[in-house]
């Protein structure tokens, strides 16, 4: 378990790192950056860099953490990567329900093979499913939540790279909107952002504005409208079974 900085979860957990690059967002990637330093470090998980690695060691670590967390699956990967065997993605998932007193949040840009596989997977109320989308030409990533049986579906509007006007909020539970960081960062404009939390208002979307990027990220800072936006889910972990 590694205590986390992203705003809208606690703790990471990663069975699997390394991934490749599929859609614009993807460019500029802060995982890449961190896997390459890691790897510096001389940190075992990442010897491979930021190749796909699966981590044996690492599936059953949350049913360790005994105090309720929510956790970030895969920050440093995507578990529906082709590379990572579908034997291994259930796995993670029987692990995810085992551990009923966590919350696990699991995101993906490859939601087409997400579709192809949810029939197979176990979906305790406890995982939460979302997609990245980060401009028009992928919102077809959310029609293929939209079919998967999460208790919570959720989207993660970031980078966000281009207005999403035409957004559909229909069985979607919970969006984050964030602006890309780092030294080549592509701007977010405010006028997306304010489309995008009115359409969450309207359809009573619980909205998380998670930072404007740039540059200097802690100096852009995260507030809108003169707030901030830190509304989630309503979910709590399940009683651990004494």
């Amino acid at each position: 378990m590694a205590d986390s900085r992203i705003e809208w979860t606690e703790v990471t957990w990663n069975p699997v790192t390394g991934c490749s690059k599929i859609s614009p967002g993807c460019k500029h990637c802060y995982a890449e950056r961190m896997a390459v330093r890691l790897r510096a470090m001389g940190q075992h998980n990442y010897r491979n860099g930021f190749s796909v690695t699966l981590h044996e060691h690492m599936i059953e670590r949350p049913l360790r953490w005994r105090t309720p967390k929510t956790i970030f699956v895969n920050s440093m990967s995507d578990l529906f990567h082709k590379d990572v065997p579908t034997d291994f993605i259930l796995r993670v998932f029987e692990v995810m329900r085992q551990a009923h007193w966590h919350n696990f949040q699991v995101l993906t840009k490859r939601s087409g093979r997400l579709r192809q596989i949810a029939p197979q997977l176990p979906w305790p109320d406890n995982v939460w499913m979302g997609v990245s989308v980060e401009n028009e030409d992928y919102l077809s990533r959310i029609d293929d939540l939209r079919s998967i049986p999460a208790s919570v579906r959720f989207l993660s509007l970031e980078p966000l790279l281009g207005r999403l006007d035409s957004l559909d909020l229909s069985g979607i539970d919970w969006v984050i909107v964030g602006g890309e960081s780092g030294p080549r960062a592509r701007p977010m404009h405010t006028t997306w952002v304010d489309e995008i939390k009115g359409q969450c208002i309207d359809s009573g979307v619980p909205f998380f504005f998670k930072q404007w990027g740039g540059a200097n990220k802690k100096k852009a800072g995260r507030t809108l409208d003169g707030r901030t936006w830190n509304d989630m889910p309503d979910r709590t972990p399940a009683a651990i079974a004494l």
